[in-house]
């Protein structure tokens, strides 16, 4: 059983929960999921099954969406209303207009240094920052610059702002919606937070465990799971020639002749097909040597 499912995340599971109880229902040990998203959140969360597991890395730098609720003038020690609440400005947020939330929110499309928060599952020192929290430690974090490529104010209802957010990989919505909220000198956390988009991977087109489940149970779990190599639609695709199967199988550089087709403009990343035309490898071509070496194995590395 090899591919990714798009997952929906349900509030009230971790993405952790959601590896676990596919583990039970698909009856698969190797599954990773590529991207956490809080207990609280939901939404679409790819998960690698098989060999795809070795494409996690991959779909974890990916664009994402999320459409999110900011409460301005609360202010929580989560950045999220699962805290608790250290400061209540709501009477200041009643007096700013409409104009002043929109400028403000527009305003942080672009490249900003933003600070991750406490409650994360970021690594300082070794242990993650959630941990350090929960013992009631805080610790100076560096500043790691993220993108946020667009955002799409849906609705005003002061102190809820409903946004649609597409970010670099890294970002974190509860620190934008504080950011913004102390831009405004309000203050703000994040009410509700929803991933719609992750890399290629659609709302509309995700499922719950239980839809999951239940396709399992019809042996037709085959019909959820995405192809790796359908992930990279942009790289050129190359057959391997019967001569040069071995090395292919056993993951050595391999020349340009060893392909079926001419690769004079292929200086890239190409995907590489058995001669039985099944997907069996990414690799990467060396302009130095003049030959391709392999990148990512998803077929058997030696036979």
């Amino acid at each position: 059983m090899n591919g990714i499912i798009n997952v929906y995340k349900e509030r009230g599971f971790t993405s952790f929960d959601v590896v676990a109880k596919l583990r039970g229902i698909l009856h698969e040990k190797k599954i990773g999921h590529t991207g956490t998203l809080d207990p609280e959140a939901t939404g679409v969360l790819p998960v690698c099954v098989g060999n795809a597991t070795k494409v996690c890395e991959f779909l974890t730098e990916k664009d994402k969406t999320y459409e999110a609720v900011l409460h301005l003038g609360i202010i929580t020690d989560t950045g999220d209303l699962t805290g608790t609440v250290l400061d209540d400005k709501s009477e200041k947020a009643g007096e700013l207009t409409e104009k002043e939330i929109e400028d403000t929110v527009m305003g942080f499309v672009g490249s900003y240094a933003q600070v991750p928060p406490m409650y994360s599952a970021r690594k300082v020192d070794g242990k993650r920052l959630y941990e350090l929290a929960r013992a009631g430690v805080e610790v100076e974090r560096k500043a790691v610059n993220v993108t946020i490529y667009s955002i799409r104010i849906l609705d005003i209802q002061i102190p809820y702002v409903r946004f649609l957010v597409r970010c670099s990989k890294g970002t974190y919505i509860r620190t934008l919606c504080e950011d913004i909220g102390k831009k405004l000198g309000t203050g703000g956390c994040m009410e509700k937070l929803k991933r719609t988009q992750a890399g290629i991977f659609k709302e509309d087109s995700a499922h719950t465990l239980s839809e999951i489940e239940k396709v399992q149970a019809e042996g037709k779990i085959g019909e959820l799971l995405m192809p790796v190599d359908t992930l990279f639609p942009k790289l050129p695709k190359l057959h391997i020639k019967k001569e040069a199967l071995k090395l292919l199988q056993n993951g050595n550089k391999l020349l340009p002749e060893s392909f079926v087709e001419n690769t004079d403009q292929m200086d890239s990343q190409v995907l590489v097909y058995d001669t039985a035309g099944s997907f069996y490898a990414i690799y990467e071509y060396d302009k130095t040597f003049g030959y391709y070496k392999v990148r990512k194995m998803f077929g058997a590395e030696k036979l």
